[in-house]
């Protein structure tokens, strides 16, 4: 008897063990649950079930249980019943992880969007668009590359765009052209769009140093924006997802995501040390902050001068606690949305007949950053080494967790969008496409 209550008590000493030493994970397993839940629920117009087996489904965050309060718009996640996290909605900012119970009722400020133009046909409005067979086409080959993406593929969505036409559109079941899908770090590419379209107005300049105060008496009062966005700024960043990192706490434990880049050291030099890095998005986000007096201003620009402007009317940019946009991580849109985001780039900045960013933009953005291995530009992926060998130099692409893509493709004249629940063969599938292109 004795024994068996040893044995015991080693058993309850060693969960002890276990849950303490992970319980700081499962802050991040249940924030990412009840996060991800309260946006596709709430946002993306999905059930909790959908979720549940779907997007949530994978290890450890399957640890985590959920529930909905539909009339109260809330995601609340548990682990084990050890520890729980809530997610509230707000209008126009999205899904958002509560910190404090006061976070559920605090007041915020709701950005101010453009009318939908319902009239004028795709893509230069939300009308159907205009269908004509193209002749340089071939279709068999085209639906065949785009079949073969689903089912196994885990894919949800493919929209392509050849001479301002959809040539190809195809949706997993439970998704179709009205459904919103996070672009996760496709996020990054739009943040960059909206220090372009502020460089073409003349209000800013990305070559200046950037505006942060805690910086001016140290060596980081060197690092430009140019560096930020060329994610080349020599800070010191931890971007792992399987752990507690900077990264992991900034999105789920962070009140407000601007800060956490801004506090680190330098660990290189700027212009020298290329690091992929969410919080120098976020950080991003707060310089464009700086830029307008009010953060109504700020919250309204890149709406009503980009994605507004252009018709990608399903698009919500989510925000933190503190309201600034998670620039790094949280933008959610319609495929046909993304398109025209992709279309925008193809057509350097043009959207029929009007200059939102400065043709030259499209250059800095596709220019390789230093010591990226020419893989890098500034908030977009390359192609200049031919990292994809079947695929142009100059495509470039914007690029989310699990495989969400936007493709531009400039010599082509073609824009390829991808959505799905895990990576691809990128290779096969564009060079599928492009042998569709006669």
């Amino acid at each position: 008897m004795k024994i068996f209550r040893r044995i015991l008590l080693i058993i309850a000493i060693i969960l002890s063990i276990i849950v303490v030493t992970n319980y700081p994970k499962l802050n991040i397993l249940a924030g990412y649950s009840a996060k991800n839940m309260a946006s596709s629920v709430f946002l993306a117009e999905r059930t909790l079930a959908f979720t549940d087996s779907t997007d949530n489904s994978f290890t450890p965050v399957n640890l985590a249980s959920d529930q909905v309060d539909l009339e109260n718009k809330t995601a609340t996640s548990s682990v084990f019943g050890l520890l729980t996290r809530k997610a509230i909605i707000r209008d126009g900012l999205g899904a958002v992880l509560t910190l404090t119970e006061e976070d559920e009722t605090a007041p915020y400020l709701v950005p101010k969007r453009l009318k939908a133009d319902d009239k004028t046909p795709f893509p230069y409005g939300n009308a159907a668009q205009k269908d004509s067979v193209l002749e340089n086409i071939n279709y068999q080959k085209l639906n065949t590359t785009v079949n073969d993406m689903f089912g196994k593929q885990q894919t949800r969505a493919v929209l392509i765009l050849h001479k301002d036409q959809i040539i190809a559109e195809k949706y997993a079941d439970g998704f179709t052209k009205d459904s919103k899908i996070l672009g996760w770090s496709m996020t990054k590419s739009i943040t960059s769009t909206v220090f372009g379209v502020l460089q073409h107005q003349q209000k800013i300049n990305v070559q200046d140093k950037a505006p942060i105060n805690s910086w001016q008496k140290d060596e980081r009062k060197e690092i430009t924006i140019n560096n930020l966005l060329q994610m080349n700024s020599g800070l010191e960043w931890d971007e792992n997802y399987d752990e507690i990192s900077d990264a992991t706490t900034m999105l789920f434990l962070e009140r407000d995501m601007t800060k956490m880049q801004e506090s680190k050291s330098l660990v290189g030099k700027p212009n020298n040390s290329w690091n992929y890095s969410s919080g120098t998005s976020n950080l991003l986000s707060g310089i464009l902050r700086k830029q307008f007096k009010t953060h109504q201003e700020y919250l309204d620009f890149w709406y009503t001068n980009f994605i507004d402007k252009i018709g990608m009317n399903s698009m919500i940019v989510e925000a933190d606690l503190a309201g600034n946009y998670v620039a790094s991580s949280y933008a959610w849109a319609t495929a046909r949305d993304w398109a025209k985001f992709g279309l925008l780039y193809l057509n350097e900045g043009n959207w029929n007949g009007e200059q939102i960013f400065s043709k030259n933009w499209v250059d800095y953005v596709t220019t390789p950053t230093p010591t990226s291995n020419g893989t890098y530009g500034a908030q977009f992926w390359l192609n200049t080494k031919k990292q994809f060998k079947d695929v142009p130099e100059s495509m470039y692409f914007a690029d989310g967790y699990q495989g969400q893509r936007v493709y531009i493709l400039p010599d082509q004249d073609l824009v390829v969008v991808r959505f799905g629940l895990k990576n691809f063969d990128e290779n096969r599938f564009l060079s599928g496409v492009l042998a569709s292109v006669e």
